[in-house]
């Protein structure tokens, strides 16, 4: 995802989403464990959407304070 589309969400939004991506990391990680992985770039793919949803959080939250 694109950090624009981020940005547009809702705080509640963003937080559903950062717990999805992280369910969807730890399921990755389970099947790479296990050889059922075979696009390894998917891992990497989601950390970055994690760290951009993370970032964009922490920028909301310093804009309201």
């Amino acid at each position: 995802m694109k950090v624009s589309e981020f940005a547009s969400m809702k705080p509640e939004e963003l937080t559903a989403k950062i717990s999805e991506l992280k369910s969807e990391l730890f399921n990755l990680r389970f099947r790479l464990a296990t050889g059922q992985l075979e696009n390894t770039m998917q891992i990497s793919s989601v950390k970055r959407d994690i760290a951009r949803a993370m970032t964009v959080q922490t920028q909301a939250l310093k804009k309201q304070a």
